[in-house]
């Protein structure tokens, strides 16, 4: 998933319950998949931000001198500005984008 182009909204958005709730026929379930695809989401965009943080690191052991780098600062910012991981994973089950399946029930169906 390309989190840089998704069409998620980076301020509060109300949403309707019942809509959110269709494809499973509970809320609960709705959002603990929500829950966990926005976990998932967030570690991806950790990872990617410290691969890129990680090419500015200096490895001296000296503390006294703190340098100020100006594409790191901007890569911070950009990435403070993204939508945050629980309104990409919200965005993506409204469209229909985020496949789950219930272990329990296909467990009870081949027995």
């Amino acid at each position: 998933m390309d989190y840089r182009k998704s069409k998620a909204p980076v301020n509060t958005m109300t949403r309707d319950i019942m809509d959110l709730c269709e494809d499973t026929g509970n809320i609960y379930e709705s959002v603990a998949i929500m829950g966990k695809r926005a976990n998932q989401i967030s570690v991806e965009i950790k990872q990617d931000l410290s691969k890129k943080l990680a090419e500015f690191a200096s490895y001296n052991d000296s503390l006294e001198e703190v340098f100020e780098n100006r594409e790191q600062i901007e890569i911070s910012r950009y990435y403070e500005k993204l939508p945050k991981p629980s309104s990409l994973a919200t965005q993506e089950y409204v469209d229909g984008e985020v496949y789950w399946r219930d272990a329990s029930k296909n467990q009870s169906d081949s027995e």
